[in-house]
């Protein structure tokens, strides 16, 4: 069973060869950070064989309902010290950025390097936490929950059109609702984190709906951050593409339950998760944590205790655990990864929708952790690769960790081959 991609628009590529770059193309934008030079970025992107990026576009932020039109945003670190060693948090913070302007200088060297990009939004996860103020924050969640579906939708219409005005238009690859809507505040209309899949169908559905008939033309879906293999239907059908994200943790799942990496005190920290520490590491505390405001841990997913383990781990203690034990998982990995592969893409078929990958594969590891893009982890990444070609995925992110904010953004090498693959193979 194969995907289709044959309802894409004449003007998108016939793969779409995505890096992630997520919020951290506004949030890691200062001097000496890999977002500083759009232009720069997007260069290395091509290098390395990418066609499409992906973002969050800041739709509430930019253009949501309230009229505020915020387009000064202030970038901060969560608290002092705090995620230093923390994927996607280690930055420097002390940036004040013009929003739409910063948007539109993306768009426009998208463009000059023939790149498109797939429009998200984070504002329901993380993207509030960097702001050196909570007005971003307390203004999402004043939407009440039932209603945040079709708010997002309006200011995406109002994002879109402004991209059109400035003759942008063309890059845009498509439009994602949210970023993960399963994993997000927005699976609160039901008061609960009961069936986040059924209860917040119908609102999806009727956003995408609504932005169909707003934006004729442009392709638009919504997106799922733990893809429901066993039951595909309880996501959205009427999406344009079949965006889905595939994490299997594994060998990781198995060290983070070992060392309680997501326990809470008084249990946390561990006498494992000690185990792996540096040798300079401060005990876990207010001072540890850096008085980080309540309302940043509540704008994001990550828990103080979250922080400190990333943040104080020694990257060798913590990949010498995974190495050591990762041929006890290696196999269930890849049945997992390809389970969920044939499942979108039998969504994608039945439905006569293209299919992506936005996301993948192994999971959330420290900012210095080697093992997802050492010679282990990078053989899962590829045999996802090429099981997702054999199935004619549309869009394949080779892994989160491929883009400039991360380390593994070093391996070009490894990046130009997997591409490569990808292009080549693609439908005419």
């Amino acid at each position: 069973m194969t995907g289709t991609t044959t309802q894409r628009p004449e003007r998108l590529p016939s793969r779409l060869t995505i890096t992630l770059w997520d919020f951290s193309w506004f949030t890691q934008a200062g001097p000496g950070e890999p977002f500083h030079d759009l232009d720069e970025a997007m260069a290395q992107a091509v290098e390395r064989g990418y066609n499409t990026v992906r973002i969050c576009a800041m739709p509430h932020l930019l253009f949501g309902d309230d009229q505020l039109e915020w387009s000064r945003l202030r970038v901060s670190q969560m608290g002092p010290g705090v995620g230093h060693g923390t994927r996607w948090y280690n930055v420097a913070g002390g940036v004040e950025l013009d929003g739409r302007e910063r948007l539109r200088n993306l768009f426009e060297a998208a463009r000059r390097h023939g790149v498109v990009v797939i429009i998200s939004s984070w504002e329901y996860q993380q993207s509030p936490a960097f702001s050196a103020d909570d007005a971003w924050y307390r203004s999402l969640m004043a939407v009440p929950p039932q209603e945040r579906h079709l708010a997002l939708a309006r200011s995406l219409v109002r994002l879109v059109e402004h991209l059109t005005e400035h003759g942008l238009g063309d890059q845009i690859a498509y439009v994602e609702l949210h970023n993960e809507v399963d994993l997000s505040r927005l699976r609160d209309v039901t008061g609960g984190d009961q069936d986040p899949y059924w209860s917040q169908k119908p609102h999806n559905e009727a956003a995408i709906e609504w932005l169909r008939e707003q934006l004729p033309g442009v392709m638009v879906t919504t997106c799922y951050g733990i893809t429901p293999y066993l039951d595909m239907d309880s996501a959205a059908t009427n999406g344009d593409v079949a965006h889905f994200h595939i994490y299997v943790y594994g060998t990781l799942g198995a060290l983070e339950r070992w060392a309680g990496v997501r326990s809470l005190p008084p249990e946390y920290p561990t006498a494992n998760l000690c185990s792996l520490l540096r040798e300079d590491a401060p005990a876990f505390g207010p001072e540890s944590t850096g008085h980080v405001p309540q309302w940043r841990y509540d704008a994001t997913g990550v828990s103080p205790a979250m922080f400190y383990s990333y943040d104080q781990v020694d990257p060798r203690l913590w990949d010498r655990w995974l190495y050591e034990h990762h041929h006890l998982y290696a196999e269930a990995m890849r049945w997992a990864i390809a389970d969920k592969l044939d499942a979108v893409a039998r969504f994608a078929a039945s439905h006569g929708i293209p299919a992506v990958i936005g996301e993948g594969w192994i999971g959330y590891t420290p900012l210095h952790s080697d093992y997802e893009d050492g010679p282990l982890g990078s053989a899962i990444a590829e045999f996802a690769v090429d099981r997702a070609i054999d199935l004619g995925y549309w869009g394949v992110v080779l892994g989160s960790n491929s883009a400039p904010h991360h380390p593994g953004w070093g391996n070009v090498g490894w990046q130009q081959r997997l591409n490569r693959l990808l292009l080549e193979s693609a439908p005419s």
